[in-house]
């Protein structure tokens, strides 16, 4: 089975409204998702989905599935572009050179641009890895936006990254805060990575980081309850996991989500509402949005 490329030109706005499409409906199979310029006068732009493990005619079939109230009689536009892609691993490898982002003081960063860190910076050093998640995310940006402005109100004690991809939440919690901070994936891959970067980047001994599937795991009352949990992952697992995830709250605590579109908000917003937490702040970037709910009579 190979990663296969699909690529499909249109005029700038169409290819974009596309791309956010495709984000859309294979945001749960984790397919990678880009938009990009592909015409040197800036009129033709490219919407692009790699699909994994597949073939060239399943690829076909699946786009053209998920897409097909997109595309004229339901079949692939015959200027696409589609191709397998040699053995690589494609998602890293697109993450590769990609330009500091800066979210207020925290700056991440890869080790090619460490000169981009300023002395009253929070740097964060992230390679491209195996696991999701290297800030270069509006759904990040927003998260270390959002935790940059709680750490200045409040002193948390026990703090949660859930769905930690490489880490970078968790160790902007650890900088942040000069506290101990637990991290959990369900993807192994994620945890070692995130171990890693969390030793590179010095706060390896705050952070506690273990694999488990969503919050069902015992360790986490072991740990808990959390008084700051923040949750970068996708809108259906937050909503399937909000009565338990919030079971795992402290009294009197704060609740971070993001991986959201804007058009998911209501749905997020009613699940956690439903549970008790009351919507306290609300953060949008390039079509992505960071939810901060309270539990408790505050607001953080």
């Amino acid at each position: 089975m190979d990663t296969i490329r699909v690529r499909i030109p249109a005029p700038e706005a169409e290819a974009k409204a596309l791309s956010d499409i495709m984000e859309a409906r294979f945001e749960d199979d984790g397919f990678p998702v880009a938009v990009f310029e592909s015409s040197s006068d800036g009129t033709i732009w490219t919407a692009e989905v790699l699909v994994l493990e597949s073939t060239v005619d399943d690829a076909i079939n699946l786009v053209e599935m998920r897409l097909f109230d997109q595309f004229e009689g339901g079949v692939i536009p015959t200027s696409a572009e589609v191709e397998a892609l040699p053995d690589i691993n494609w998602v890293a490898k697109s993450l590769e050179g990609l330009k500091p982002v800066r979210a207020d003081r925290v700056i991440v960063h890869g080790a090619h641009d460490r000169d981009a860190v300023n002395k009253s910076d929070i740097g964060i050093e992230i390679e491209a890895a195996q696991a999701f998640g290297t800030g270069h995310h509006g759904t990040t940006e927003g998260c270390l936006l959002e935790l940059q402005r709680l750490l200045k109100r409040h002193k948390y004690h026990r703090m949660l990254d859930l769905g930690t991809g490489t880490g970078v939440l968790g160790i902007a919690l650890a900088k942040l805060s000069g506290s101990e901070v637990l991290a959990t994936d369900i993807d192994p891959i994620a945890i070692e990575a995130a171990i890693d970067n969390a030793r590179k980047n010095n706060v390896g001994p705050l952070f506690k980081a273990f694999t488990g599937a969503g919050v069902e795991d015992r360790r986490f009352n072991e740990f808990g309850p959390f008084d700051l949990v923040v949750a970068n992952i996708l809108a259906k697992p937050l909503v399937q996991m909000s009565a338990k995830l919030c079971n795992h709250l402290a009294h009197k605590s704060t609740l971070v989500l993001s991986g959201l579109r804007i058009e998911h908000g209501p749905r997020i917003i009613s699940a956690y509402g439903q549970q008790g937490l009351k919507l306290v702040h609300r953060r949008e970037i390039d079509g992505w949005l960071t939810l901060t709910f309270a539990k408790g009579n505050w607001a953080p």
